[in-house]
C-alpha cells in the first residue's frame, strides 16, 4: 500500500514539476496572444492607409483589411503555440492544423461558407458599399461586407445583417448598377376622353418634369380598357437612387392631375352599371309550364 501511495506522490510531483517548468512559456504564450490582439489593430491602421493610396477599388481595400487581419491572428496563435509547448514543432502544427480544419470545417461549415463567399463577393464586387440591392424580402443600401455577413441599412432607417452565403447564393437586384432607372406610371382616364389629346398632354407633362432623364425618352402607351378607365402608363427614367425615384415620382402624379384637371379629363373612380328588367316580362327562372292534362 505504501508503495502505491509512493507512486502517486512521485506522479504528482513529476506533474507539478513539469507545469512549473511550463509556467513561464505559458505566461508568454498568453502576452503574445495580448500583443497579436494589439499587433493586429496596428497592422489595419497600416494596410488601410497604404491601400487608399495604392488601391481605388474599394472591395479590394476591405479585403486587404480582413487579410491582414486574419493573418496577423494566424501568425501570433501560431507562434504562442510554439513558445507555450517547447516540444511541438512545425510538423506537429501542419498534422494538427490538417486534423483541426477537418473537425472545424464540420463544426463550423456555415461560418467557413460564410468568409469564403465574403471573400469571392469582394473580389468579383457585383456590387459596391453604397449600392441600394434588393435580396430575399429585404431591400436598403449596403453600409459593409465583412467576413461573415453583408450589412444593409434599409429605407426604413433598419439594420439588417445578412450571411455572405445567401447573399452569394440569391439572386440580387441592383438598383444602382446603371446611372439610370425606370419607373412605370399608370393612368387612368374616363371612356369618353379624345385619347390623342390624353396621350399629348401625358408626353409634354412628363418630359417638362423637374428629375426626368430626356435621354432615354419617355414613353407613352396605351394598354388596356379597364373597367371603368382606359389605361395609360407612363414610362419615364431618373437617377438610380430610391429617394429621387420617389420624389420624381410624387411630382408627376400631382402635375399630371393638374393638367388633366385643367382639360377637363377626369380620372374616374371605379364604376359599376346596374340594370333593371320587369320581372314580370321576363320570368325565365320559373319552371316550364306543362301543358294540361299532361302529367309525365
Amino acid at each position: 500500500m505504501s508503495q502505491i501511495t509512493e507512486t502517486i506522490i512521485n506522479s504528482l510531483q513529476a506533474i507539478l514539476s513539469i507545469s512549473i517548468q511550463r509556467i513561464p512559456g505559458l505566461l508568454t504564450g498568453i502576452i503574445i496572444i495580448f500583443l497579436t490582439k494589439y499587433c493586429s489593430e496596428i497592422s489595419q491602421k497600416i494596410t488601410k492607409e497604404i491601400t487608399n493610396k495604392t488601391i481605388k477599388n474599394h472591395s479590394l481595400q476591405i479585403l486587404a483589411d480582413k487579410g491582414v487581419y486574419v493573418g496577423t491572428w494566424v501568425l501570433g496563435v501560431l507562434f504562442a503555440c510554439v513558445i507555450a509547448f517547447p516540444g511541438l514543432s512545425l510538423g506537429d502544427i501542419v498534422a494538427t492544423l490538417g486534423v483541426g480544419s477537418i473537425a472545424i470545417g464540420f463544426a463550423f461549415q456555415d461560418i467557413v461558407k460564410n468568409f469564403f463567399a465574403g471573400i469571392i463577393l469582394l473580389v468579383e464586387e457585383p456590387f459596391r458599399i453604397g449600392d441600394e440591392i434588393a435580396v430575399s424580402d429585404y431591400q436598403g443600401i449596403i453600409e459593409d461586407i465583412s467576413i461573415r455577413t453583408t450589412s444593409i441599412r434599409t429605407y426604413q432607417g433598419e439594420k439588417v445583417l445578412l450571411p455572405n452565403a445567401s447573399v452569394f447564393t440569391d439572386a440580387v437586384m441592383v438598383k444602382t448598377a446603371y446611372p439610370n432607372r425606370r419607373t412605370d406610371l399608370g393612368v387612368g382616364v374616363d371612356y369618353n376622353t379624345p385619347l390623342p389629346m390624353a396621350k399629348d398632354l401625358l408626353q409634354e407633362t412628363i418630359s417638362n418634369l423637374d428629375g426626368v432623364l430626356a435621354q432615354p425618352a419617355p414613353e407613352i402607351d396605351l394598354v388596356s380598357f379597364g373597367d371603368s378607365s382606359i389605361d395609360f402608363v407612363v414610362r419615364y427614367w431618373t437617377t438610380p437612387k430610391q429617394k429621387e425615384v420617389r420624389r420624381v415620382q410624387t411630382l408627376a402624379i400631382i402635375k399630371i392631375k393638374e393638367v388633366f384637371d385643367a382639360a377637363d379629363i377626369n380620372i374616374p373612380y371605379p364604376i359599376r352599371t346596374l340594370y333593371y328588367y320587369n320581372q314580370d316580362k321576363y320570368n325565365d327562372y320559373f319552371p316550364n309550364q306543362l301543358p294540361a292534362g299532361d302529367d309525365t
